[in-house]
């Protein structure tokens, strides 16, 4: 069984959660393989993400992503939850001449690779996740306009004046 569930709690931006389930399912399925995986992915405010960091990592302030792996023990099957902030991928994009869309797709990549065993603590390790990183999100933006993450669904429409045509 598989499942995957978006929420998004923050306002700073709009995000298309169908695009966004969409490339994390080809990511899971296509691009990683997996069968069975159950995921949250939790979209967080700023102030949500430092509230988590602090009392889950002993860690003061806001981070890009945290990963929580809800495995009792090590298995095949992905269980687990990523808790992205949104305003930190717009800070990251400035830094790193990227979009804030791609840091989200990236942050989404990272979290999913950590729950697959994979750390950046030490050098080696980390150089070697980046690599995966970085091709697994390739993958993903030739599949996907990332770009369009940004421009969520199911806003209302601006109306005209009565009477103008």
């Amino acid at each position: 069984m598989s499942e995957l569930v978006l929420r998004n709690r923050q306002r700073e931006r709009s995000i298309h959660l169908p695009l966004l389930r969409d490339l994390t399912q080809a990511l899971l399925e296509d691009e990683l393989g997996l069968t069975e995986y159950e995921l949250g992915i939790l979209l967080v405010s700023p102030k949500t993400m430092a509230r988590v960091n602090r009392e889950f990592l002993g860690h003061e302030g806001v981070t890009d992503v945290i990963t929580f792996d809800h495995r009792e023990a090590p298995r095949a099957t992905l269980f687990g939850e990523l808790y992205i902030c949104v305003a930190a991928a717009e800070e990251q994009a400035g830094r790193f001449g990227t979009t804030w869309q791609e840091e989200l797709a990236r942050y989404v990549v990272h979290g999913i690779l950590h729950l697959l065993g994979y750390d950046d603590l030490s050098p080696e390790p980390r150089r070697k996740m980046k690599r995966e990183e970085a091709r697994r999100l390739k993958a993903l933006t030739q599949k996907f306009p990332v770009r369009r993450l940004g421009q969520g669904i199911g806003k209302p429409r601006a109306r005209g004046k009565k009477g103008a045509s």
